[in-house]
């Protein structure tokens, strides 16, 4: 059996689409981690165990693959030290100092496979800067998309993680793989769905406290919306970063640290994703987001870690 393993995002979702398209897979099962916790849980690992291949895709987890013990494919864009394992390969253009705005587009560059899904993935992963990439532009026009069409299926595809359904983040694949973009546009679960995060989200962005340009932002949700709330207040609002803060999601906290392009070189994210792990912090990112769940009396320390890095 061929074990996809992949993020619960749009670009994950999609990565998962191109890879089974891009090698014909007839038979396989895809599986996402629990949503909002960078980890393997005991399904994933039983999993693991029963499979004849492993693909993981769009999860910064190297530490995670590095203990596995069958054939392995790690096709990812983050920030990682390289594996060590020689079961597994590891296809990442940031080990050679290259960047890639998506999982998809390494999917799609490794096996040249390229359609609106390359492009779906890049602009759920980097907004509305994605649309500046020529393949983009090239991907969507072939296919006649207009953008706030594009915008639009992220936001479907992304609600199922946003509310917590892991079922459906797994399902969310095969309804990408046998339906046309247009057809996705007015998936009804999706459309109830993104309505409820809809609200959540503006509920966040209504209490927000500015310091020399970065958001903070705190609010308390059991959908997890920490990163639409933090690329909404960059990318929209205008903010040169945004530090938001979920102080109650299903008993756990999360922190979650988005910058513009503009500071990203300044502020260095990969040191304080490094100082958080010496910690003994569960977290992740890349040149310009950093992701972290901790315990709820533990915000704090977190929050110490990066404002004693920025100064």
């Amino acid at each position: 059996m061929n074990l996809i393993i992949h993020h619960w995002d749009t670009d994950g979702i999609t990565s998962a689409a191109l890879l089974i398209k891009a090698l014909e897979l007839d038979e396989f099962r895809n599986m996402s981690p629990p949503i909002g916790e960078f980890r393997f849980d005991d399904r994933i690992r039983k999993a693991i165990e029963h499979a004849e291949r492993v693909y993981i895709l769009d999860l910064n987890l190297p530490y995670d693959v590095e203990g596995i013990e069958k054939e392995t494919v790690f096709i990812d864009h983050h920030i990682q030290p390289k594996i060590k394992n020689p079961r597994v390969r590891q296809i990442n253009p940031s080990l050679e100092g290259k960047e890639s705005p998506s999982a998809s587009f390494v999917v799609s560059e490794y096996f040249d496979v390229w359609n609106t899904w390359t492009a779906l993935g890049a602009v759920g992963d980097v907004g509305e800067k994605a649309f500046k990439i020529p393949k983009v532009v090239e991907l969507l026009n072939k296919e006649g998309l207009a953008r706030e069409e594009v915008l639009k299926v992220i936001e479907l595809i992304d609600s199922n993680y946003i509310a917590m359904d892991r079922k459906g983040v797994e399902q969310a694949v095969k309804v990408v793989l046998e339906n046309s973009e247009k057809d996705l546009l007015t998936h009804k679960p999706w459309i109830k769905r993104a309505k409820a995060v809809g609200d959540a989200i503006q509920d966040a962005l209504s209490n927000v406290e500015v310091r020399d340009g970065i958001a903070y932002i705190t609010f308390e949700s059991p959908f997890n919306i920490i990163s639409k709330v933090a690329r909404k207040a960059v990318w929209e609002l205008g903010y040169d970063g945004a530090l938001a803060v979920n102080g109650n999601f299903h008993e756990k906290a999360q922190v979650y640290f988005r910058v513009s392009p503009d500071i990203a070189e300044k502020v260095n994210m990969h040191k304080i994703i490094s100082k958080l792990r010496e910690k003994d912090f569960n977290a992740g990112g890349k040149k310009e987001v950093l992701g972290c769940v901790c315990e709820r009396d533990r915000v704090e320390e977190v929050l110490g870690v990066i404002d004693g890095h920025l100064g």
